[in-house]
């Protein structure tokens, strides 16, 4: 493979990647935005939703299957949905009002809890998850596009689209960027603050779990300890991006998938993680608002 060949390569391994990071990365910003905490316990939810998916594949024998991707798809979905819910209301809901310290104990607490009931049902080996999609795919002369691959880009660019559709021209979209601006004005104008916030940690958390699937079946293996790492590759993609934007999360995870295919490429699969954390090293000494810096409450 020539040197142009193998760049273009790793420009497109590391843009199916970012798009992962970026599905992620939505729901910490998604979540800042609103009350201003860092949901540490994200990245378990998007284990949670690999998981999920690769229970559906293994139940309905689902290799090889579009039909089968679609179904782990959705239940990934509901089940993160419902698990982000649930997280809200338990562990979030009763500080609301505590020092941001307690917040942030407890989403470390969370995310201890979900790796470990993992562990304990699948078990503290990778798991294999079967390929939803033939492996042949498209030349376009030494580089190939694999079926997975644009799945992955036309699933997380139409969740994008339909997630600013959202924010922007719905009423809850329009409660949402109330909330982020003055939670107090919100409620004397009569929105439900409380069913924002969870309605917030639902949709971070269903489009956290449709990337758990789609890193799931890329990549093969799943492992407990998934939601750890990628979780903080997709916090570093936020905050890359400017932590508390909708676009910001797209631009974060996409450069830092980049980043991290090119160093995979040139360097060797070690040198990602270091690249990953350097740049958030780099951004918070630099560009601490990101490079679009803007929250969603000063959008609202």
């Amino acid at each position: 493979m020539s040197a142009g060949d193998l760049f273009l390569q790793q420009v497109l391994n590391g843009l199916t990647l970012g798009f992962v990071y970026a599905l992620i990365a939505l729901g910490y910003t998604m979540v800042y935005g609103i009350i201003q905490l860092i949901n540490f316990a994200h990245g378990e939810v998007f284990m949670v939703g690999a998981y999920a998916g690769l229970t559906v594949l293994l139940m309905i024998g689902g290799q090889g299957s579009a039909a089968g991707l679609v179904a782990a798809l959705g239940a990934a979905a509901v089940v993160c949905l419902l698990l982000g819910l649930a997280i809200e209301r338990v562990a979030y809901r009763p500080l609301r009002s505590a020092p941001k310290l307690s917040a942030l104990i407890s989403a470390i607490g969370v995310s201890f809890i979900l790796q470990n009931a993992v562990m304990l049902v699948y078990g503290a080996q990778d798991r294999y998850v079967p390929a939803a999609l033939p492996a042949s795919g498209w030349k376009f002369g030494a580089v190939t596009v694999t079926p997975m691959q644009a799945v992955i880009f036309g699933v997380s660019i139409a969740l994008m689209v339909g997630l600013q559709a959202l924010v922007y021209g719905t009423r809850l979209g329009r409660n949402m960027r109330a909330t982020a601006q003055d939670p107090l004005a919100a409620r004397l104008m009569g929105i439900s603050v409380e069913r924002v916030i969870a309605s917030t940690f639902a949709i971070g958390s269903a489009l956290a779990g449709i990337g758990g699937v789609l890193f799931g079946t890329y990549y093969s293996t799943i492992n407990f300890h998934d939601g750890y790492l990628t979780g903080l590759k997709a916090f570093t993609a936020a905050v890359l991006g400017g932590i508390g934007n909708v676009p910001g999360a797209l631009l974060g995870g996409v450069l830092l998938g980049l980043l991290e295919g090119l160093a995979a490429g040139y360097l060797s699969a070690q040198w990602k993680n270091v690249v990953a954390f350097a740049v958030l090293v780099l951004v918070l000494l630099l560009r601490p608002r990101g490079l679009l810096g803007e929250r969603v409450a000063e959008r609202a």
